[in-house]
């Protein structure tokens, strides 16, 4: 029998398209479910959702302490809650969810639409225009500045930081990563130093939040954990929502129908959104591993060996979801969805992710009377999946 470990049967490394990268999922949930890879120093990937949902559920055998993401790198510290298991992690995570409350959030919506629609307005007056650059990546740095209560110039180096940090990754970028991570972790620093000399509310601010909570002996949180929480805190929301509001322009540009229907009523865009989130899932790179030998389908996974968990190959999974290609507004099982984990490690965001999404949707429609692709897509690399460059013609609202 041949050594697993030599196995390639997932390569992410391979050329990407819009499509291409669904129809390699959809080929591992029918022939390679439980797949190996050489690449990124070897790895597991999961592409079924049943197998995804049953390690995010079980905390206690597969652990995030070890490896929670590939590609991974030893370079960037450790950051709660993510890089710890249950019960550490709690006390972190407890302290996040207190400033995110639903009316945190609720307060952050008006701020979040000005800003969507100014983004908006810059966007389309351009006429022809890269989404990513000048929307969309845009957009979640200014709503974390505003929920961080952050400076303009500390929002300023926040989005220079961010995006110079996503793009070392993209391109596996070790030393560029280290870079940036730095300059994040030195906001993050900055940020708990303020925070400890003027504390704010703790169910508003995530940093005072973070220095008011204690561990489970009730001490503070030491300050490599929590400087490593709040630059977790910075970053954490900034990856994601360019590339899936990228794949949201990119599906509308080729379906005007259904803009044209969103457009005229904007009621129905919180039930697209969550299928567009279902649909094009911007993730494929969460890790675990387990803490004991494991057989999946047959497949013996040796303990500690990275298991990248594809959620979005998961969500599209035919065994969950009919016709999982397909766009289904008001798709009677999309609470099935697992675009935003499940289990302890669960995104603590959600409803600003939520809120976001929906804003950026009604204020591109908004600001347009159509939008069109006008050249190809370029596409992210693992541990995302989805276009990191999206260029419309767009014709502005009348």
């Amino acid at each position: 029998m041949s050594d697993p470990s030599l196995l390639n049967e997932y390569d992410p490394t391979l050329p990407e398209t819009f499509d291409s990268v669904h129809a390699t999922f959809a080929d591992l949930r029918a022939r390679c479910p439980v797949a190996h890879s050489t690449q990124f120093d070897g790895f597991w990937a999961l592409a079924r959702y049943e197998d995804v949902v049953d390690v995010l559920r079980d905390s206690d055998m597969y652990i995030t302490s070890v490896r929670n993401v590939v590609p991974g790198s030893s370079t960037t510290g450790r950051r709660p809650p993510l890089h710890l298991n249950p019960p550490e992690h709690t006390p972190y995570r407890r302290a996040i969810d207190r400033a995110l409350s639903a009316g945190r959030v609720a307060s952050l919506l008006p701020a979040t639409q000005r800003i969507a629609h100014e983004l908006a307005a810059s966007l389309v007056a351009l006429g022809e225009a890269d989404l990513v650059e000048h929307f969309s990546a845009i957009l979640p740095v200014r709503l974390f500045g505003e929920w961080l209560g952050l400076s303009e110039q500390q929002t300023d180096h926040l989005a220079k930081t961010s995006r110079a940090y996503i793009r070392a990754w993209e391109a596996f970028d070790k030393p560029g990563v280290v870079v940036a991570g730095e300059g994040l972790a030195s906001l993050a620093r900055e940020l708990i130093e303020q925070r400890r000399v003027q504390p704010l509310d703790p169910t508003i601010d995530p940093t005072s939040s973070l220095l008011a909570e204690r561990d489970a002996d009730g001490k503070p949180f030491p300050d490599v954990l929590l400087a490593g929480c709040v630059r977790q805190v910075l970053v954490v929301g900034l990856v994601a929502p360019p590339i899936l509001m990228g794949s949201i322009a990119v599906h509308l540009s080729r379906d005007p129908e259904l803009q044209q229907q969103l457009r005229a009523d904007r009621s129905l865009i919180p039930d697209a959104v969550e299928e567009f989130v279902r649909l094009y899932t911007p993730y494929r790179g969460f890790a675990r591993t387990a803490r004991e030998d494991v057989t999946i389908r047959g497949r013996n996974i040796p303990k500690d060996e990275p298991i990248a968990l594809l959620y979005a190959s998961a969500n599209r999974d035919e065994a969950v979801f009919p016709e999982p290609d397909k766009f289904i507004l008001r798709r009677p099982n999309i609470n099935q969805h697992i675009a935003y984990g499940r289990g302890p490690h669960m995104c603590a965001g959600v409803p600003l992710a939520r809120q976001l999404l929906r804003v950026s949707l009604d204020a591109l429609l908004d600001k347009t009377r159509h939008f069109e692709l006008a050249g190809e897509v370029r596409m992210s690399g693992m541990p995302e999946v989805g276009p990191l460059y999206v260029p419309l013609l767009m014709r502005p609202a009348a």
